[in-house]
């Protein structure tokens, strides 16, 4: 039955005329509210919802933040006049917190004042700047290929198990632990027993007080796992722009909020666009991604994760996210199948970066040759695959020799995984790394065995 509507025709007060899962119709009679308004159950503020969008005169949908079964048709609404807000400030490093603020990690509530909107416009661009200054991340295969600049943006993209988290963990724990910078991270959509790894990982390596976490995981609703990135946007402005700090941002997954995206449109009724996805997919990740720059106040410098589902990079969502990166990491199955970590594909990874005015003359010059040798080898490799090596000529089976040595030379034992593999994790400097790689490739190293590259550090781990 309707409930009577003449009951609830206040100022300020509505009734709720559906449930959808996570998609609550409500209706105003007076002073609706606006969009992105907190709106709450009476006599159960725990129990609220977020104004998305209007469906018709007086008709509102809304996102639940509360489980369906302690909503009921023609229960009273109540507005709050406020938008969804965060607690900022350096008080949340060391900590977890959910987009609301609530302590995740079995320690005593926040008692922080300062809150702020978790929905802000990104700087104008003449406030927008960009340095020339490298961060070493101690990982060869990266700081040689793809080489990060503070106030940038750096990609992993890899499909399901070949190591994307482990290798953020990774450089989150190298820039952190070694260079002592603060960092947010999000947790976005993963799994729960992922985010306890992190969290007794950085513990145990005592990176945990340098690091805000914000957790949204798989067994969230959608409206909750949509708003982790905004969240930990929002804490890393505060600290940039407040307290003038270089911030490392860390996200994994980005892909999974382009799933919650799509989740929410599905329950919105939004006809679907590309690929399935929602037609507001590009703007969403504008949303995001447009607030991770630097400015006079500090600097963000962005490593996120993106999951490839089924391997496939031309995916809509994967290609809508991609131009946002200035250097790009693609993890291969191949080359995880072949037991080389981290299993990062060379040729097809890129950079921003590769000018020798960033880089210097030497690793430019190196890196060049590099990426010249390892394509010839990937020509050698499929003729080698059908009459095999005995027909290459001497000058190529050189070549071809130089290369393994070289791939080897990128594997790397990591700290993250240490505990797993029983090996202690390693870090090794740019200089090194530059080094290792002209010596390989000027033959100097001709007359030690493949074999002896791999899982080394610099060249004095060497064991002829």
């Amino acid at each position: 039955m309707e409930p009577e509507k003449q009951n609830i025709n206040i100022g300020g007060t509505g009734y709720i005329l559906s449930i959808r899962g996570e998609v609550v119709e409500v209706e105003f009679y007076k002073n609706p509210p606006f969009i992105g308004e907190i709106l709450v159950l009476e006599g159960n503020p725990k129990a609220f919802f977020e104004v998305h969008s209007a469906s018709a005169k007086n008709t509102f949908l809304c996102l639940s933040f509360t489980e369906p079964d302690k909503l009921f048709r023609g229960a009273k609404v109540k507005r709050t006049e406020k938008s969804l807000k965060v607690p900022v400030g350096k008080e949340l490093l060391g900590r977890v917190i959910d987009i609301f603020g609530n302590p995740l990690d079995g320690l005593p509530p926040l008692e922080i004042k300062e809150k702020r909107l978790i929905y802000q416009s990104p700087p104008p661009y003449q406030e927008i700047v960009s340095g020339k200054e490298l961060i070493e991340t101690g990982i060869k295969v990266i700081d040689f290929f793809t080489p990060l600049r503070k106030d940038e943006e750096l990609g992993l993209f890899g499909g399901a198990g070949l190591g994307k988290t482990v290798l953020l963990c990774e450089l989150m724990h190298n820039v952190v632990f070694f260079k002592k910078g603060v960092s947010v991270f999000a947790g976005l959509g993963e799994r729960i027993r992922e985010g306890h790894e992190l969290y007794e990982t950085l513990k145990k390596s005592n990176v945990l007080p340098s690091v805000a976490l914000i957790f949204g995981q798989m067994n969230e609703p959608a409206a909750i796992r949509f708003k982790v990135g905004f969240t930990a946007a929002t804490i890393a402005e505060y600290l940039r722009d407040f307290l003038h700090q270089d911030v490392l941002f860390f996200i994994d997954n980005v892909y999974r909020f382009l799933q919650a995206g799509n989740e929410l449109s599905t329950m919105l009724s939004v006809i679907p666009s590309e690929d399935g996805y929602q037609p507001t997919l590009n703007s969403e990740i504008g949303e995001l991604e447009e607030r991770l720059v630097s400015t006079k106040n500090g600097s963000i410098t962005s490593i996120q994760a993106i999951y490839l589902p089924a391997d496939d990079i031309t995916d809509s969502g994967v290609q809508a996210v991609l131009p946002y990166f200035d250097s790009v990491v693609i993890l291969s199955r191949d080359i995880y199948q072949e037991g080389r970590y981290p299993a990062v594909d060379i040729l097809d990874s890129s950079s921003s970066v590769t000018d020798p005015t960033i880089l210097g003359q030497e690793h430019y010059e190196v890196l060049l040759e590099a990426k010249k040798v390892l394509e010839r080898h990937k020509n050698l490799q499929q003729i080698v695959s059908i009459v095999g090596e005995a027909e290459l000529s001497v000058e190529n089976r050189t070549i071809y020799h130089r290369t393994k040595k070289l791939l080897n030379f990128m594997t790397q034992n990591l700290f993250t995984v240490a505990e797993q593999t029983g090996v202690p994790g390693q870090y090794v400097k740019r200089k090194e790394t530059i080094e290792g790689v002209k010596a390989i490739l000027e033959g100097k190293l001709d007359w030690i065995p493949e074999e002896a590259f791999l899982y080394i550090g610099g060249l004095s781990d060497l064991k002829s």
